[in-house]
């Protein structure tokens, strides 16, 4: 019933070999663009682009089923293809041990829409890519995605990022390309370096630790220490309460602070709710949420936030409507503001 937790890093300037990651998973991928113009893709015009799709993400002629929606199919296949292909490429680097048989990639693309009252609709487009490298002792991972480049290196928990917190955002301003290495010291520890928006590098060590208070309460402890160009050094902890009310339904307090050397003050986030689980991979939940930052406005945001989640297609492909209701308050002399906002996204798995 916790959340999932992701992580990800960039490269859109002039640094050459993140250019070329970079293009060649874009290369990759617009062949899903293509596959999906036809009705069926033969396993040879696969093999001639040297793709490589795992059985579970395999939908060819001989393995499709009744009811399978062709180009949704070939999408995933073409999107993991090109994953697999890049992973393998990158894991190459560094040895000559097979990546057919440790290697793991895993990750998802997203297409969100938002809407809020004062400035119309807005769509992005988010994807992050996990992948182990066993040519590095099996506890090295590389990452590659597109995201909010600051929530990016300040780690930031999913469910308080600017995308779940229905805030509008700039493709151009705010989102960048990403990539680096991560290695796993621990189970609960691992540090991570790589570049985001050219050759813009950053750093992180991430402890995560859990405590069962009782048979119905756990305790989730976060802490992530980094350093970036722009933001100097800094921390993110994190700590999330949660109460299992039946089996089904999650009563959850969550908060987080991030404070860094070029900033004035303490950021902070916090929330309550009610999360339950339905059958089939459905998920509801409502939250009182609230933000702000020390030193200039102590509650910069407070609202409520309810969201739906479910499968629209098989396991992997999920739909989500977040319906908030918010009070901004940007400035000390500024009123405070209300606005509806409504977000739509799909997001799929491979």
């Amino acid at each position: 019933m916790a959340a999932n937790r992701v992580q990800a890093i960039t490269s859109n300037g002039p640094a050459p070999m993140w250019g070329v990651v970079r293009s060649a998973w874009v290369a990759g991928t617009c062949a899903m663009a293509l596959c999906t113009a036809q009705a069926q893709t033969s396993s040879t015009e696969s093999s001639s682009l040297g793709l490589k799709a795992t059985p579970d993400a395999s939908s060819t002629a001989s393995g499709a089923q009744a009811g399978d929606i062709g180009w949704l199919e070939s999408a995933r296949d073409y999107t993991y293809g090109a994953s697999y292909w890049l992973a393998s490429t990158v894991d190459g680097w560094f040895g000559d041990e097979p990546f057919d048989d440790k290697g793991k990639v895993s990750g998802y693309v997203r297409l969100n829409s938002l809407w809020d009252q004062r400035e119309g609709v807005k769509v992005n487009a988010r994807f992050r890519l996990r992948v182990g490298l066993p040519n590095l002792k099996d506890k090295a991972y590389a990452f590659i995605g597109q995201d909010n480049k600051d929530e990016i290196v300040r780690d930031q928990p999913e469910a308080f990022t600017r995308e779940q917190m229905l805030l509008r955002e700039s493709r151009r301003g705010d989102q960048s390309f990403f990539a680096g290495l991560g290695y796993d010291f621990q189970d609960n520890l691992d540090f991570r370096v790589g570049f985001r928006g050219g050759l813009n590098p950053y750093v992180q060590a991430r402890y995560r630790t859990q405590w069962q208070l009782s048979p119905r309460d756990m305790v989730y402890f976060r802490e992530s220490l980094f350093w970036s160009v722009k933001d100097s050094f800094g921390s993110t902890t994190v700590v999330d309460y949660e109460h299992a009310l039946t089996s089904s339904l999650l009563a959850r307090w969550s908060t987080v602070g991030t404070i860094t050397r070029r900033t004035d003050g303490f950021e902070w986030q916090s929330s309550v709710g009610l999360i339950k689980d339905f059958p089939g991979i459905r998920t509801a939940s409502v939250e009182a949420l609230v933000q702000g930052t020390t030193g200039e406005v102590d509650i910069s945001n407070y609202g409520i936030r309810t969201s739906w989640r479910q499968p629209v297609y098989k396991d992997w492909l999920f739909g989500k409507v977040t319906l908030g209701h918010f009070w901004p308050k940007d400035k000390v002399l500024v009123s405070r503001e209300r606005a509806w906002a409504l977000g739509l996204s799909v997001e799929m798995h491979f």
